[in-house]
Order: structure tokens, then C-alpha cells, then sequence
């Protein structure tokens, strides 16, 4: 089976924001997006704003984009737009990786038939997902590329995580996790770490096994957390928990593109990019979900790495391609998360001054996507 890769310009930009639909008034998950979609654009699909698996969520989407800066600008145009159809309705958006509260068993599905049938086929675990993340593509010109930088991504996972963890709490509960989300949509058979191949060929075949033995009906349905995109020309990350704030979608977009970029041009000087060890790379990912920032990875097979430690070193060594790209005022706000915590700590912090109130939690998140950036404690009033 050939699966044509459309190469695209070096280091382009894609992301995929996934947005809550909130009551204000009653803090909860609360449906609305097909009628909101419709009236947004009555002829047809929004090409910036879509449907996901529920209709209480809204997926915004830039379009091909060349620097952070202007990702964040059409994300953030794209949901000026939405604000005042959500508002008339009585419903305000925000971001988390898991919503606090409210119960997956009270929300609709969204009206299309790759939902029901994903509904079908996954039964309760599809049921479940009740989560929300952030995707970034960033361009690769050859498939001969893709595979190798996948493999080199996957190193950076738990960095990724610990940024952006931000579900904490489910169902009312705390989980003890700093993201919850990530072992949620683990429970999926195709969802998870990516396998660790040997090229685009090996890609080409797994892909074909997978589609001829009728575990999919299309490689679009293999939920990795890097994987390639073949119809985009991307590597697709997909590991990020929800973020709450413009601010750090921005930041993850920054520390996508120069990773990527970076690896691109190590293949382009002839050197053969590293590949991870797979149970390295499984048990960082489970620290950066149970502990977040405050996780020790493996950096090797005799030593660890405090993760904030790792994501301030990780800073400067991209000091270089964040310059290069323009993004480096982005990149650095990994320093300001490193300092006043990720969503997760955040939230804690909220339900903690709060006698353990989720709604004050909900209310703080409403507040930081509005504002478009991480708030102080006290703030969101």
C-alpha cells in the first residue's frame, strides 16, 4: 500500500484548539456547537471551526501558517467571531484537558456518522471521551524525513505533557494526575505512544495491515501522540492536554516548530537522529501524567532529570531556531510556566483557597481563557 506524503514548505504551521461550550450560570459541559456552527456559516462547513465527537465542544483551526504569531492571531480571530453567537445563548468557551465536573454520560453527541461509528465500534470507552487537547502540524518536505523525526519526538513527550497538563479533576473528583486526559484517551486501541519504525515503508505497511485486517477504515484514525500526516505533509503532535490560555498555545506551538525544524535540518547535515528507547519513553510519559512539572524523567538508563530542570535546558538549546523562526518570545514563556505552574497546579491552587470548590475552578478557567493568559490567584473576579 503507497501512501503519498504532500510535502509541504519546511516548518509550516497548523493547530487545532479544542474549546469547552460552559454555562456560566451552572458551570456545566452544555450543548450548542451545530447550532452556533450552522449560524456562523449557514452555506457550510466554517473552514476555521468545526464539530468534535461532542456538541458541546467547538474545534477552532488556523489555517497554513508560517510563524507562531500568526497561528495565534487566526485562533484568536476565529473565536472573536464565535464569542458573540455563544454569548446571545447564554454560553461562554473554555479549556482544559478533562472539564472539572460535569458527567460524560449527560452529553450529546455530535450529528455525524464518523461519531456514531466511533461510538459503535468503541463502545463505552468512546463514550468516555470527555477530553480536550491541542494539535500542532509543522511541515516536513519529504517522507523519507517523517518516521525519523517522529522517532526522535517521542524523547520529548513528557515535556509536552508537564506543560500542558491541565486535568486534574474528573467527574468532581480529583484523580491525583496532572493529566488525566492523556490516560483516558490511552484506553483507545489506535490512541497513545507511537510505534517506533523504521521508515516510511514500515509506515506504509502497518498502515495497510491495519486498514486490510479492518481495525481501521482509514490511517486518520490512528490517534498517536506524534504522528505523520501524509494528507498535510505534517508531523502532527498531539500530546498536549487542553491549555486554557492563547498565551501557552502559543508557547506549545513555538516548541513544536523549532523541535521539528531543528530535527529537519540535523537530517539535512547527515546525521541520523536518535531513537528513544520504548519503555524510556513509556515511563516518562506516566511520570509527566501522575506528577507533571514536578516529575523526574529518565534521561538516561542510570540517571534522571527534574522536568523542569530538562524544560529550561530545553529552552536555551532551541534558542537558536526560535530565533530563526521568530517564535522566541513564545518559546520563553516555557521559563514563566516553569515559575507559576501549569493549568494543573493552577487549578489546585483555585480549589484549594476555594474549600475545595470545582465550580471556582471552572469559574478560573472561563476567566484565563478570556483574558487570554494565565491569572493570578484572586484575579478571575
Amino acid at each position: 500500500m503507497q501512501i503519498p506524503f504532500n510535502s509541504s514548505v519546511r516548518s509550516s504551521l497548523g493547530v487545532e484548539w479544542e474549546l469547552q461550550l460552559v454555562s456560566p450560570e451552572t458551570r456545566a459541559l452544555t450543548s450548542g456547537a451545530s447550532e452556533v456552527l450552522h449560524e456562523l456559516s449557514p452555506g457550510g462547513e466554517h473552514p476555521k471551526a468545526k464539530h468534535e465527537l461532542l456538541e458541546s465542544t467547538i474545534e477552532v483551526i488556523t489555517g497554513i501558517c508560517s510563524t507562531v504569531r500568526e497561528a495565534t492571531e487566526d485562533l484568536g480571530g476565529t473565536i472573536s467571531e464565535l464569542v458573540p453567537l455563544l454569548e446571545k445563548r447564554g454560553l461562554a468557551m473554555m479549556c482544559s484537558g478533562t472539564h472539572p465536573t460535569t458527567h460524560w454520560a449527560t452529553q450529546t453527541i455530535s450529528p455525524n456518522p464518523r461519531y456514531a461509528k466511533l461510538i459503535d465500534d468503541m463502545q463505552i470507552l468512546g463514550r468516555q471521551l470527555q477530553i480536550f487537547g491541542v494539535h500542532v502540524h509543522v511541515g516536513v518536505r519529504s517522507a523519507d524525513k517523517v518516521i525519523p523525526i517522529v522517532n526522535a519526538l517521542s524523547a520529548y513527550i513528557p515535556h509536552f505533557l508537564a506543560l500542558s497538563a491541565s486535568s486534574p479533576y474528573s467527574l468532581g473528583h480529583d484523580t491525583g494526575l496532572a493529566s488525566s486526559r492523556s490516560k483516558i484517551f490511552e484506553s483507545l486501541p489506535t490512541a497513545g505512544l507511537p510505534y517506533q519504525l523504521d521508515g516510511w515503508s514500515q509506515f506504509e505497511s502497518y498502515m495497510e495491515t491495519l486498514i486490510k485486517t479492518g481495525t481501521i477504515a482509514s490511517i486518520k484514525e490512528v490517534w498517536w501522540d506524534i504522528r505523520p500526516h501524509p494528507d498535510f505533509g505534517t508531523v502532527e503532535l498531539r500530546i498536549c492536554d487542553g491549555l486554557p490560555t492563547l498565551h501557552e498555545v502559543g508557547m506549545v506551538a513555538a516548541l513544536s516548530q523549532c523541535l521539528v525544524d531543528m530535527l529537519d535540518r540535523e537530517i539535512d547535515k547527515g546525521y541520523t537522529l536518535p531513537c528513544p528507547k520504548g519503555w524510556v519513553v513509556r515511563e516518562n510519559k506516566w511520570r509527566a501524567a501522575r506528577h507533571g512539572l514536578d516529575a523526574e524523567i529518565i534521561r538516561d538508563d542510570e540517571s534522571t532529570v527534574p522536568m523542569r530542570e530538562a524544560l529550561l535546558e530545553l529552552c536555551h538549546d532551541l534558542t537558536p531556531a526560535a530565533i530563526r523562526l521568530g517564535c522566541a518570545q513564545e518559546l520563553y514563556r516555557i521559563e514563566e510556566i516553569v515559575a507559576i505552574g501549569s493549568s494543573y497546579t493552577r487549578q489546585r491552587a483555585v480549589a484549594a483557597t476555594a474549600g475545595g470548590d470545582l465550580t471556582a475552578v471552572v469559574d478560573s478557567l472561563l476567566a484565563e481563557f478570556a483574558a487570554g493568559r494565565p491569572q493570578p490567584i484572586g484575579a478571575q473576579g
